[in-house]
């Protein structure tokens, strides 16, 4: 890690405090969650939840967290607060801070005819939706070539393969492999190890730089997992020391593994749900208490991070897949699924007791995500097209149903709404902003793939970091430059 003397010494604060996000002390392990407000002296100042403000050693921070403050480096941080193209990194499923909003700035705010500028084409990424993690100047993802679910590494600057190393079997069998194969979770990158997840339940720990397995599990043979009827799709989560996972079934549905060697730290015996189902774990702090929130079929369930204790429960009519992410913010929890069923709005009291402030069917996401902006939310409603939603009420706020914004998946950067319509991988950009619908520029993803199942279509979320727009369709990725 290379943290220059230059901003060891700068002091400055920011205008606009950056969300909170997970810091990690590398000598003893301990994560918290909380903003950065000012780097001084060679001190991050960081604000927990309840206000505190605590000073730490940038230098005794993790180096995933010293990466993300040099960042900063390139920022005019001191007058505007933002963080600048080039050198962030996005190490797992929805990014640093889990909520599908990249840290870039200074991108192109308008878009040329044609698109932005198309700088590679990688064309073996395997079959499969997996997204993407960028660490450190790489790009991992996961595909099935052949008949082997296989992790891949691309170095970003030049779109060439780093390595690549399988980590189990894909037969096709055991899950509904009818509207394309392959894998739909995306890796975690953490500490120099790539965590990886497979559909038939697979979970491999890979060195980060050369691709060697460490370890690998189960989600089946060794926790008694249930995959949900397109196979096991949730993204593995790393807090700290420890990954937690989501196996669903009947004997523990949430659990806790050592990262370093796959050992078991403690399983959730009370949370069964059956079937996994596909949405990834949040981390939360409430009320004193670090908190694993996942979305199943029949239930929103939070555990205990200590032991996997069932902290609060809250009801949920899931149908046929429950598929996106919820949104914490502070002590409230957003879900939704397609299906017909809709959505909510939970809050939990100090006493860890969840109610529900609204439910309605403003909101029918199916599996493109959703992401929070303010207090409003931005995402694809079945049958509604692309809409935007007061968080507070739940009411629409306003819908575009295009052409091209009928249904897709969305991503945030700098002020923009990228939303990508997954009929034919037409990407549109548009202002964020509960105004209205603002376009800014429209292309479409070329080369698509000709491989892909007739019933498949272009799902893989879009990302945008380090000032690079990365869109994918089954074995093709390609490369943008969106930076001004």
């Amino acid at each position: 890690m290379k943290f220059t003397a230059a901003l060891l010494a700068l002091g400055f604060a920011f205008s606009a405090n950056l969300s909170a996000r997970q810091w990690k002390q590398a000598a003893t392990g301990k994560v918290i969650e909380a903003e950065l407000i000012k780097i001084e002296d060679g001190k991050a100042h960081l604000k927990l939840a309840d206000g505190r403000v605590g000073q730490v050693e940038v230098l005794s921070l993790s180096l995933e967290d010293q990466q993300y403050i040099a960042t900063l480096e390139n920022a005019d941080a001191p007058a505007g607060g933002g963080v600048a193209v080039g050198g962030a990194d996005w190490p797992h499923f929805r990014g640093p801070n889990s909520d599908g909003i990249s840290p870039d700035t200074d991108l192109l705010d308008k878009w040329p005819e044609g698109g932005p500028e198309k700088l590679w084409v990688f064309s073996d990424a395997g079959m499969g939706y997996s997204g993407f993690s960028v660490v450190g100047g790489k790009l991992y993802t996961m595909g099935t070539r052949g008949d082997e679910v296989t992790v891949v590494c691309v170095d970003i600057a030049s779109g060439e393969e780093l390595w690549s190393t399988g980590i189990g079997t894909d037969d096709q069998e055991g899950y509904n492999a009818g509207w394309g194969h392959g894998p739909r979770s995306t890796p975690t990158i953490s500490d120099g190890l790539v965590f990886a997840a497979g559909p038939k339940g697979t979970v491999a720990c890979l060195d980060a730089a050369s691709g060697d397995k460490k370890w690998s599990k189960n989600l089946k043979s060794d926790f008694g997992g249930q995959a949900g009827g397109w196979g096991f799709s949730a993204s593995p989560l790393v807090d700290g020391d420890n990954l937690i996972l989501a196996p669903g079934g009947k004997d523990a549905g949430i659990v806790c593994l050592k990262k370093d060697t796959g050992a078991t730290v403690w399983k959730s015996d009370d949370v069964k749900p059956g079937k996994a189902e596909y949405a990834t774990i949040q981390i939360s702090e409430m009320n004193g208490q670090r908190q694993y929130i996942r979305l199943f079929a029949e239930e929103l369930v939070s555990v205990s991070a200590d032991d996997g204790s069932v902290v609060w429960r809250s009801e949920w009519p899931g149908k046929t897949a429950v598929i996106p992410t919820p949104i914490v913010s502070g002590n409230e929890v957003y879900v939704t699924s397609g299906y017909g069923v809709g959505c909510k709005l939970v809050s939990i009291d100090s006493s860890n007791n969840a109610s529900d402030v609204w439910m309605d069917k403003t909101m029918k996401n199916h599996h493109g995500g959703v992401v929070k902006v303010g207090d409003y939310l931005y995402g694809f409603s079945d049958g509604a097209g692309l809409i935007c939603q007061d968080w507070k009420t739940g009411e629409l706020v306003w819908n575009e149903k295009g052409r091209y914004t009928t249904k897709g998946s969305v991503h945030v950067a700098d002020g923009n709404l990228y939303a990508l319509n997954e009929d034919d991988g037409t990407l549109t950009l548009a202002t964020v902003s509960p105004d209205g619908f603002e376009m800014k520029g429209q292309f479409t993803l070329d080369p698509q793939s000709e491989n892909r199942n007739p019933k498949g279509k272009v799902w893989t979320h879009p990302l945008v970091i380090g000032g690079k727009l990365f869109l994918r369709d089954q074995e093709i990725i390609v490369c943008y430059d969106v930076s001004k």
